[in-house]
């Protein structure tokens, strides 16, 4: 499975405002990974509908995180932001290759995805943000 560039914002949006303990704007998310401030606008705004992120408009507002880290499941967050993560096209449908009634493969795939989103399920986005320090010496450079 390869990730796309959306995923990859979420995810670094989410370590950046977990390493944070006020509000912080996209454009702080943006400029630290030199990323359009649009891309990861639209992607705060996904993380918001599906309750991950608080955001707050005005004078003082900003984005937070909605939950703690340890309750954010890094495959949780990749299933909400890709459409598909199969392997190959025939693991998530039948009839779709001219072998698929004998095929071994499909069957191999699919137990690899599974253990592949079992461990994903498993890991939290605790496990996974850096510190504040790390961040500040990249935000610092």
């Amino acid at each position: 499975m390869k990730l796309t560039t959306q995923t990859d914002y979420a995810l670094r949006t989410l370590m950046f405002l977990a390493t944070r303990d006020t509000r912080s704007k996209v454009a702080d998310i943006a400029n630290l990974f030199a990323i359009s401030t649009n891309h990861v606008a639209k992607v705060v705004n996904l993380l918001a509908r599906a309750g991950y992120v608080h955001s707050t408009r005005g004078i003082g507002g900003g984005i937070e995180l909605a939950l703690d880290p340890v309750d954010i499941s890094v495959g949780e967050v990749i299933q909400l932001m890709e459409s598909d993560t199969h392997l190959l096209s025939c693991v998530g449908t039948d009839d779709s290759c001219l072998i698929h009634s004998f095929c071994k493969l499909k069957k191999v795939l699919s137990e690899a995805e599974r253990v592949q989103q079992e461990y994903l399920h498993g890991v939290t986005l605790a496990e996974v943000i850096p510190t504040r320090r790390q961040f500040n010496r990249v935000e610092s450079a």
